[in-house]
């Protein structure tokens, strides 16, 4: 796998990791943003705990995990970075899905899933496809 598929393959997974970290800003409470963090609103321990901490918290922790997500999936071996990010994908679709679901509608974390499905085989037929056109 050369450096624009190691690129392009990581698009899917940061998208739903940017997408599940923006929702997650935008639903906390106004009392977390007036400095009560226990009423910071996270299903994952980590990041609950580093919201719980400082206000900065989430802030930190997502951009620790994007550098993590980014590098791990670029830097390890080629199978074991598919299972990586595919993993990640689904974790934050999952994540970002309650949002949707309890805010919005079923409906919403429905099409959020799908959506990320055909972006992850699009992703993966632009690199099949460039591999025979080589």
């Amino acid at each position: 796998m050369n450096r624009k598929q190691k690129l392009m393959s990581l698009i899917p997974a940061l998208w739903a990791c940017l997408f599940d970290i923006v929702i997650t800003i935008l639903h906390q409470p106004t009392e977390y943003w007036s400095g009560d963090l226990n009423q910071a609103n996270e299903g994952n321990p980590f990041g609950a705990f580093f919201m719980k901490t400082h206000i900065s918290g989430i802030f930190t922790i997502s951009a620790v995990w994007i550098i993590l997500v980014i590098a791990l999936g670029y830097f390890l071996p080629r199978r074991t970075a598919r299972v990586f990010l595919l993993f990640t994908l689904i974790a934050h679709s999952f994540g970002a899905s309650t949002w949707l679901s309890g805010r919005y509608s079923f409906w919403f974390a429905m099409l959020f899933i799908l959506f990320n499905s055909i972006l992850f085989y699009m992703v993966e037929d632009t690199y099949k496809k460039f591999n025979v056109s080589r």
